[in-house]
């Protein structure tokens, strides 16, 4: 991809400066023109897509899934290919754990196909006087790959990476305890009324005072209704009502 953007450069570099020039001269609305017609020439010139995804859309304030799933995704899979990386760290973990720094880019390939992955932000240059967003930092990862490969990622690629995204947020769950910000706090980019933290009381089942006898039946039931999920998503299409109406008490997580 790299070879190809070498190619092109002098190309882009000459329709920048005639974009430049444009915008300084001309009226908006002939300038509106002139980059619908840029942004074809350009569309026949590059040979590659560009999907973008965003970590909170313009109009929720709630984080996207998606991004999310990507994230956990290109942490797993891709950080160790990342020149630049971010690091946390997470209970009962004995590393820290990486993932992309942004304005860092990876590879990944999947069923022989090579896919770009880059992280970036943005933030607004100025904010208006009734604006009730902050100046926040605005991420997003941007994927690219070849035109000829549009239907494959669409479809096929991108489905393998939130379904295993979700696989491993289930993996790394962490229940969490609830409360309400104070009223300052409500507004902004990504401000809501509530905030949590992780819940990480000592006690657990194994440690609970129950005959040993009752315990064991407990767990056994468990890991056999977890083990017939399919069975039990035939019998309850509404599986998540089924599962809740079922047991006495359920598990909350992120």
């Amino acid at each position: 991809m790299m070879g190809d953007m070498s190619q092109l450069g002098p190309i882009f570099a000459v329709g920048m400066f005639i974009y430049a020039m444009f915008r300084q001269w001309f009226h908006d609305q002939f300038h509106g023109h002139v980059e619908m017609y840029v942004n074809k020439v350009i569309g026949y010139v590059y040979p590659y897509v560009q999907i973008t995804f965003h970590e909170y859309h313009s109009e929720y304030f709630e984080r996207s899934k998606a991004y999310a799933a990507i994230e956990r995704y290109l942490s797993a899979n891709s950080s160790n290919r990342a020149k630049r990386l971010k690091a946390n760290v997470v209970k009962d973990c004995e590393s820290v754990v990486l993932s992309m720094d942004d304005y860092e880019e990876v590879t990944d390939e999947f069923n022989g196909v090579k896919i770009w992955w880059s992280s970036s932000k943005t933030i607004p240059d100025q904010r208006t006087l009734f604006s009730y967003r902050d100046d926040d930092e605005r991420r997003f990862y941007r994927l690219t790959c070849h035109r000829k490969h549009r239907d494959f990622v669409t479809n096929v690629y991108l489905k393998h990476v939130l379904d295993e995204g979700k696989e491993i947020a289930v993996k790394t769950r962490q229940r969490k305890l609830y409360t309400n910000n104070k009223s300052e706090n409500w507004h902004g980019y990504k401000k809501t009324i509530w905030s949590h933290i992780v819940f990480e009381h000592p006690s657990t089942f194994d440690t609970l005072a129950m005959d040993p006898k009752k315990k064991k039946d407990i767990l056994d039931d468990l890991i056999t209704f977890s083990k017939s999920k399919d069975y039990y998503k035939k019998r309850h299409p509404d599986s998540d009502t089924a599962t809740s109406a079922s047991w006495p008490f359920s598990v909350c997580s992120p």
